[in-house]
């Protein structure tokens, strides 16, 4: 547990077995929805380590990507796990944020780069709510007698990833997704990173600050980083990235394990 973080609750709402080798749980933590997935082999005798799926918002749209990233991470015996962002989905929206979101939009229309306070007022408030929510979902998942750690962090927005990165010890390896803007207090973030790192970074997404990606990059504190850059658009990942990162995770979490 750690300290200045709201305690939250998990409850249980719905569970769906796939084929025999994966168990989906949506459940609510507080009041934030979210979904577990626990592969057959995972129980009380036999814990398993923890991945966390981040992603852009909308667990709805993002179900079925999420289940196949679950798939993978069943295969690799860990169980994976995944909350919806602050104001995204069913989650109270925030006026400011959806005002900074038309900015950012409305500059990429005009050909624009995004202002540093644009970028601000849109990612830094996801940042700052997100994180502990994040924090208390290891909490509760950790909790669960099928789930013994360690944890590894997969996913987007690369600023969430790198703050929990930075200040979740629990965390100990992280494959970041370079899909989004950056804040430049991200780089604070970066600088303080430790564990290893693996940055997937889509060379030609035209949603993404290719030059900050770098710069984030460059500023991790990690002994171990590794970027992968594939040509391509945001949604044109190619199916051996997914498999490097298996491959990258299989290592990491499976050496704090022994």
């Amino acid at each position: 547990m750690h300290d200045a973080e709201e305690v939250l609750t998990m409850h249980f709402t719905a569970e769906l077995r796939h084929d025999d080798a994966l168990l989906e749980r949506t459940f609510v933590l507080g009041e934030i929805p979210g979904i577990l997935w626990t592969p057959a082999t995972a129980g009380p005798s036999a814990p398993v380590p923890l991945l966390l799926l981040g992603h852009p918002g909308r667990l709805d749209a993002m179900h079925p990507r999420l289940l196949a990233r679950a798939r993978q991470a069943a295969e690799l015996g860990f169980a994976s796990a995944t909350i919806e962002l602050p104001h995204a989905g069913e989650r109270p929206p925030s006026a400011a944020l959806d005002q900074a979101r038309a900015e950012l939009r409305s500059a990429i229309r005009a050909g624009e780069t995004p202002s540093d306070d644009v970028v601000d007022r849109l990612v830094l408030p996801l940042v700052e709510e997100a994180v502990p929510e994040w924090r208390a979902l290891v909490d509760a998942v950790l909790a669960l007698p099928e789930v013994g750690g360690p944890v590894g962090y997969s996913g987007g927005v690369i600023a969430i990833g790198t703050r929990l990165a930075a200040v979740e010890p629990r965390v100990v390896a992280a494959v970041l997704f370079a899909g989004s803007y950056v804040p430049r207090a991200a780089l604070a973030d970066a600088a303080a990173v430790s564990i290893p790192v693996h940055v997937l970074l889509q060379w030609d997404d035209a949603g993404n600050d290719r030059r900050a990606a770098l710069e984030l990059f460059d500023v991790f504190g990690s002994a171990e980083k590794t970027l992968a850059a594939n040509t391509g658009g945001h949604t044109g990942v190619p199916e051996f990235a997914g498999e490097e990162a298996a491959r990258f995770f299989a290592r990491h979490l499976r050496s704090a394990t022994s």
